[in-house]
C-alpha cells in the first residue's frame, strides 16, 4: 500500500505538536517531572524540524539543510536527556549541543553541504549516536530504576537500529521528489515518517506510565515512612513484621520483639523544647539502625515508642541487643550525660508465639514493668512474672 507523503508530513507535524503539548501539560499540571518536560520539548522540536526540512525550493535552502536538521538533532538530544533525567542524572549541555554543533561545522564545508548522500549519512549517524546514548542511559541504570523500563528500552533500540540501517542503505531523497511521490527512495522516506510517528506516540505513552508508576511508588513509600526519622512507621512495621514472623515460623526459628520507649520524653520537650525532642527521636532511630541487622524489622510505632523485631533471635541475644541499644542511646552527647535514657520490654516467640499483635501486647506489659521499676532498663515478660511471683 502506497503512503501519501504530503499527508504523512502534515500528520507527523500535527502528531508531534499535539503529543508535545499534551506531554508538557502533564508535566506542568501534574508531576513536574523533568523527563516529561524534556520529552515534550523533543516532540515540539520534532514538529518544527519537520516543517523546516520541508521548506525546500523556496530560495532559502540553507534553512531546511542547516536549521531544519539542527532542530531535529536537538529533538533527538532532548529524547536522550529525558531518559537521562528519568534515571536521576543531570542534563549534560555539551552532549545536547554536540550533534547540532557538528552539523553546523560540517555545513560550512561545500563538499558536505552540496552532497545529499553525505548529509543523510552524517545525520543518520548522529541520530544513531543519540539513540545509543539513550539506550545506555536505560540499560546501565536498569538495577536502580524502580519502574518498568523495558518497553522504553526495546522501543529505543528499534528506533536506533532504524537509523543504523538508514545510514547504510539510504542515499537520500529530495523533498520535492518525495512530495511528488517519484524516486526510488519514496517507500523508505514514507516508512521513516511513519516510524517517527510510532516512536513519538510510543515513547510518550511509556514515559508517562513510568513517571506515574514512580509517583505511585513514592506515595506508597511515604505512607510507610515516618516523616521525622525516615524509618518505617507503624503500618510498615506491622506489614513487614508479620511477613518476618511468618518466615520464622515456617523455618521454625525463634524471633524476639523489643518495645522501646524514651524515658521522660514529655519533660524533655517541656524543658528543652520540641526541636531537642525531635533531635532525640532522630538520634534514637539512628541508634536502632546501627544496632540491628539488615534482615530485622524496626520502626517508630508511636510518639516516642519504637519497636524492633529480631529474626532468628533467642532471649539472651535479644537482651544483649537491647542492652546495646540502651547504652548507645544513653551515651549520646545531645544533652548532658544521664538525661537521655530508654526503657525496653522484651518478649520472644518461645513464650508468646508468632502473632505480632500478641507479641506487641506482651512486650508492652514488659515495658510497663521496666517503667515501674525505675526506667532506663531492659525487662523481659518472663522475669517480670517471676518477680511478681
Amino acid at each position: 500500500m502506497a503512503l501519501h507523503i504530503p499527508t504523512l508530513l502534515v500528520v507527523s507535524v500535527f502528531v508531534f505538536f499535539l503529543m508535545g503539548l499534551l506531554t508538557l501539560h502533564a508535566w506542568y499540571r501534574e508531576t513536574r517531572e523533568p523527563p516529561l518536560a524534556y520529552l515534550g520539548s523533543m516532540m515540539l522540536l520534532g514538529a518544527l524540524g519537520v516543517v523546516l526540512v520541508s521548506w525546500r525550493d523556496r530560495g532559502v535552502d540553507f534553512v531546511p539543510i542547516i536549521f531544519g536538521n539542527i532542530v531535529l538533532l536537538l529533538s533527538a538530544a532532548m529524547n536522550w536527556t529525558a531518559m537521562r533525567t528519568l534515571t536521576g542524572r543531570q542534563p549534560y549541555l555539551p552532549g545536547i549541543l554536540a550533534g547540532s554543533v557538528v552539523w553546523l561545522l560540517l555545513c560550512l564545508i561545500p563538499a558536505f553541504y552540496d552532497s545529499m548522500a553525505n548529509r543523510v549519512l552524517i545525520y543518520s549517524l548522529l541520530a544513531f549516536g543519540y539513540g545509543v546514548l539513550t539506550t545506555l542511559e536505560l540499560w546501565r541504570n536498569r538495577h536502580s530504576l524502580d519502574v518498568a523500563f523495558m518497553p522504553a528500552l526495546v522501543l529505543t533500540v528499534l528506533h536506533t537500529i532504524f537509523y543504523a540501517v538508514r545510514s547504510a542503505t539510504d542515499d537520500g531523497l529530495p523533498v520535492t521528489k518525495a512530495l511528488l511521490g517519484s524516486g526510488e527512495g519514496v517507500p523508505f522516506f514514507s516508512f521513516m515518517l511513519f516510524e517517527s510517528m510510532l516512536y513519538v506516540i510510543g515513547i510518550a505513552y511509556i514515559t508517562l506510565a513510568m513517571v506515574k508508576e514512580r509517583a505511585e511508588l513514592k506515595l506508597k513509600a511515604a505512607a510507610l515512612s515516618d516523616p521525622l526519622t525516615g524509618i518505617g512507621n507503624r503500618r510498615a512495621f506491622m506489614q513487614h513484621g508479620s511477613h518476618l514472623l511468618d518466615g520464622c515460623q515456617q523455618r521454625a526459628e525463634p524471633a524476639a520483639l523489643l518495645l522501646c520507649d524514651l524515658d521522660h520524653f514529655k519533660r524533655l520537650n517541656d524543658t528543652y523544647g520540641h526541636p531537642v525532642g525531635d533531635q532525640a527521636l532522630i538520634a534514637f532511630s539512628e541508634v536502632l539502625m546501627e544496632s540491628v541487622r539488615k534482615e530485622d524489622v524496626f520502626g517508630r510505632i508511636g510518639g516516642e515508642e519504637f519497636a524492633c523485631l529480631l529474626c532468628a533471635c533467642d532471649e539472651p541475644t535479644a537482651l544483649e541487643t537491647a542492652e546495646r541499644i540502651r547504652h548507645a542511646f544513653a551515651g549520646l552527647s545531645i544533652l548532658e550525660p544521664g538525661l537521655l535514657s530508654v526503657s525496653i520490654g522484651v518478649v520472644t516467640t518461645r513464650e508468646s508465639g508468632y502473632d505480632l499483635s500478641r507479641l506487641l501486647s506482651e512486650a508492652d506489659q514488659a515495658l510497663y514493668g521496666a517503667k515501674h521499676q525505675g526506667r532506663n532498663r531492659v525487662q523481659t515478660l518472663r522475669s517480670l512474672y517471676l518477680g511478681l511471683a
